[in-house]
C-alpha cells in the first residue's frame, strides 16, 4: 500500500489543480465539537493528572507524546478526515491542560486535595500563576502569528491547503488550548464568579463575537481566533462545573464518569461528521479549496 500524500507548498504554488482540503468548514457543527473535544480535554487532563495521581509532570509529557502522534497522522493524511482533525483537537486540549497546570500551580494546599503532600513523580508545578503563565502563552502565540503573517500563508482555515501553513495552525491551537485553560481556571478559581460563572461570562462574550460578524470592518478570520482561545475556557468551566465538588459549587459527576459520557458524545459527533464529509464530498475532491 503507497505510502499517504503529504501536501506541501510546492503542492500549492505554480499549479492550476485544485489541491485537496485538509481541514473542516467553519459551521455551527464546528464549533459545538470544538467544544465538545475542550470540555473532554479539560476531564481526562484532570483524570491523569489529578483522579489517577500521574501529576502534572508526567501526564504532561505523556500527553503531549500523543499530540504529537496524532498530529503525524494529520499531516501525513491526504485530505480532510473528521477523526484525525478532532483527535488532534483533543490531543493539543488534553496537553494543554495539563500544560497549563503545571505552569501555573504547585504543590501547596491550594491546588491538592485530602490532605495530600504531593501529586505523582517528578516536579510539582513551576507555581507561576495564572497572570504569569497567561502572559508567556499570548506572547508565544502571537510569536507564532507574527511569524505566520511573515511567510506570506493564508490565517482562514478554510484555505489552508499547504504543509507549513497546516504546522503553523496546528501550533497556535497548541498553544491556544494552553492558554485558553489558564484563562478558564483563573475564571473558575481566582475571579470569584465560579465555574457556572465563568462559563457564563465567556458565552457572552462569545455571542458579542457572533454579532461582530455582520460588522464588515471587522475580519471574520480574527473573529474566529478570538472565539478558539475563548471556546477553551468555556470547555474548561464546563470540565470543572461537571468534576468539581459540590462544596466548590461543581456537580461532582467525577472525572472518569464525565470524560467517558463526553467521549462518547464526541464519537457520535465524529461519525456523523464524517457521514456528512462524505455525502457533500465532490468527485475527486474538486471545489473543496475553500473559495471565498
Amino acid at each position: 500500500m503507497p505510502e499517504p500524500e503529504v501536501l506541501t507548498d510546492l503542492d500549492v504554488a505554480g499549479t492550476d489543480r485544485y489541491v485537496m482540503r485538509k481541514l473542516p468548514e467553519v459551521t455551527l457543527a464546528f464549533w459545538v465539537m470544538k467544544t465538545a473535544a475542550t470540555t473532554l480535554g479539560e476531564t481526562a487532563g484532570d483524570l491523569f493528572a489529578q483522579t489517577l495521581k500521574l501529576g502534572y509532570f508526567l501526564t504532561t509529557i505523556a500527553l503531549f507524546l500523543i499530540f504529537v502522534v496524532t498530529l503525524v497522522v494529520q499531516l501525513r493524511s491526504r485530505r480532510y478526515n473528521p477523526f484525525f482533525y478532532w483527535t488532534v483537537i483533543l490531543s493539543t486540549s488534553m496537553a494543554g491542560t495539563t500544560m497549563s497546570d503545571f505552569m501555573n500551580r504547585d504543590a501547596s494546599a491550594k491546588f491538592l486535595t485530602d490532605g495530600a503532600k504531593s501529586l505523582g513523580w517528578g516536579p510539582q508545578g513551576l507555581g507561576l500563576g495564572y497572570p504569569t503563565g497567561a502572559a508567556i502563552l499570548i506572547s508565544l502565540l502571537v510569536a507564532i502569528f507574527v511569524i505566520w503573517k511573515c511567510t506570506g500563508l493564508t490565517f482562514a482555515i478554510r484555505d489552508i491547503v499547504s504543509f507549513r501553513a497546516e504546522a503553523l495552525f496546528w501550533a497556535a491551537i497548541l498553544v491556544s488550548n494552553t492558554l485558553g485553560t489558564s484563562m478558564g481556571d483563573f475564571l473558575s478559581d481566582s475571579s470569584g464568579l465560579g465555574y457556572a460563572g465563568g462559563a457564563l461570562l465567556v458565552t457572552g462574550v462569545l455571542a458579542v463575537l457572533v454579532g461582530l460578524m455582520r460588522v464588515p470592518a471587522v475580519p471574520n478570520v480574527v473573529l474566529f481566533w478570538i472565539a478558539f482561545v475563548l471556546t477553551r475556557p468555556l470547555g474548561a468551566t464546563a470540565g470543572d462545573f461537571l468534576t468539581k465538588p459540590l462544596a466548590k459549587g461543581g456537580l461532582d459527576l467525577g472525572t472518569a464518569g464525565s470524560s467517558a459520557v463526553l467521549l462518547a458524545i464526541l464519537v457520535g459527533l465524529m461519525g456523523y461528521a464524517h457521514v456528512q464529509e462524505r455525502r457533500t464530498a465532490l468527485p475527486q475532491d474538486k471545489g473543496l479549496t475553500g473559495v471565498s
